[in-house]
């Protein structure tokens, strides 16, 4: 018999900004719970929303590639930098792979979608594909099932866990 799946915290807009190519900024922490944060060169979700994947340099994050090694502890945020609408996730089951081949299409489509989505607020697409420049082997996933996740949209409704039931567009 097979186990009750855990409800999807994410709902279908959620998911939609998420893989709309939005800023993704990564964190966790060491076992002091001392901070490390880094800047994703791109991200990806299931259709679902049960697994998310983010990608970082190795070289930029290692102090953040040993908080995850250590802790399994990570949170995402996914921010729309033209309306600042934000969402947060957080999880302890974050897994460390190598970047692939198979993942270039991926990280092609996020340099993509950053390009369009900062040119919004008013940057040429020369400034994000520095900020997200990428050698292949020297980039990591990292893939992690979310646990809880936040709407940290600025306003009144900042900080608000998100619940299974929670299907609402965001703001």
């Amino acid at each position: 018999m097979q186990a009750p799946s855990m409800p999807l915290l994410l709902s279908p807009d959620h998911v939609a900004m998420v893989e709309s190519g939005v800023s993704t900024i990564v964190s966790s922490c060491d076992v002091n719970r001392r901070p490390s944060i880094m800047r994703a060169l791109a991200s990806g979700i299931a259709p679902g929303g049960e697994l998310i994947t983010v990608y970082l340099s190795r070289r930029q994050s290692r102090q953040l590639l040993l908080d995850v090694t250590a802790t399994g502890r990570i949170a995402v945020v996914f921010s729309e930098p033209f309306s600042h609408r934000t969402l947060q996730v957080k999880a302890s089951n974050a897994q460390i792979r190598a970047a692939q081949a198979a993942d270039e299409p991926l990280l092609q489509r996020y340099l993509v979608a950053m390009e369009q989505e900062v040119a919004r607020v008013g940057f040429e697409a020369r400034f994000t594909r520095a900020m997200l420049a990428l050698d292949l082997d020297d980039v990591v996933a990292i893939s992690l099932t979310p646990e809880a996740a936040f709407d940290q949209t600025p306003g009144p409704k900042a900080g608000t866990a998100l619940t299974a039931a929670a299907t609402e567009p965001l703001p």
